[in-house]
């Protein structure tokens, strides 16, 4: 990201007519009227002494925007509405954050391990806050990356799936997504494909993750071999231990590229709790191999055939 003072490849798009806010975009972010905007609209001048670059990153992205000191961006952006008249396509000029951030929601039957997978994020559960209109728990989970700071704003139901399906407000705006199972229910994994319909139902073309979690546990129900849902809907497949930490960075930084570039690494561990179990890595190793060796494998009829 640049930084005031530097100079870009791109240069100032041209700013005609006054300002105007758009108040439903800026939600979440502060917007930007006073007279150092406007007189930068003017002069054609870069509010606050910042400088132009093109976002690449969260909800900026493909718009201009202009760094400011303050760690936040101005952002230009197109209006509709408010009063406007034929003006709806004024330009509006919105401060957001500089971080980057993506709704992820994760979903899978109750007892799955989602609350608890989210919850090893030590700063995402100290910082996490209740939206009580939907009855959800969002946590915010910051990864530092080769690109800066980005964040997961992660919806966990909060148990709802227990008593029925989930509302379309769970998932509306969802950038991307998790679908966890449980490796040790067997109904969970059969669920799956629920699951999935329900989400790309409201969310379209959004990056997947799909999720075989508590491989701590020894005698597991669905074999590592047994899990082909992913290969059918040309989904990414992880198995996690929440518990353990094992595999806990792995569906973020997957979800992280595929939303910002696949040049993007973590440059730093986020900070976890404890371990509560310990994994025993030999017989991991042995399921992983196996999970390689079954994607060359034809794909069944009917997930139930890989069960018999």
């Amino acid at each position: 990201m640049a930084r005031s003072g530097q100079a870009t490849q791109v240069g100032c798009p041209p700013v005609v007519g006054d300002f105007a806010i758009d108040e439903r975009r800026a939600a979440g972010g502060r917007s930007v009227t006073d007279s150092a905007v406007r007189d930068a609209s003017r002069h054609h001048r870069h509010p606050r002494g910042a400088v132009p670059e093109r976002q690449g990153l969260g909800s900026t992205a493909g718009a201009w925007a202009w760094v400011d000191g303050g760690g936040g961006v101005v952002r230009e952006d197109t209006v509709q509405g408010h009063g406007l008249g034929n003006n709806g396509g004024q330009r509006a000029f919105l401060y957001q954050p500089s971080i980057p951030i993506f709704k992820l929601v994760i979903v899978g039957d109750g007892g799955t391990g989602k609350t608890t997978f989210v919850k090893r994020h030590i700063t995402g559960e100290f910082e996490k806050k209740y939206e009580p209109t939907i009855g959800v728990e969002i946590h915010p989970l910051d990864f530092h990356t080769n690109f800066g700071m980005i964040r997961f704003e992660c919806w966990d139901t909060a148990g709802q799936e227990k008593f029925g399906g989930l509302r379309d407000g769970y998932y509306v705006n969802g950038n991307c997504a998790v679908i966890m199972f449980d490796v040790t229910a067997r109904l969970t994994y059969k669920n799956v494909p629920t699951w999935h319909r329900d989400l790309c139902r409201v969310c379209e073309n959004i990056p997947i993750v799909l999720c075989g979690n508590k491989v701590d546990v020894k005698n597991r129900q669905v074999k590592a071999k047994q899990v082909t849902f992913h290969r059918k809907k040309n989904l990414q497949y992880y198995e996690i231990s929440a518990k353990s930490n094992y595999n806990f960075e792995k569906p973020f930084l997957y979800l992280a590229r595929k939303l910002a570039g696949n040049g993007l690494h973590f440059v730093k561990a986020p900070a976890l709790a404890p371990p509560e179990v310990h994994i025993d890595m030999d017989a991991q190793l042995k399921n992983e191999d196996e999970l390689k060796k079954a994607t060359v494998l034809p794909l069944p009829d009917d997930d139930d055939d890989i069960f018999e």
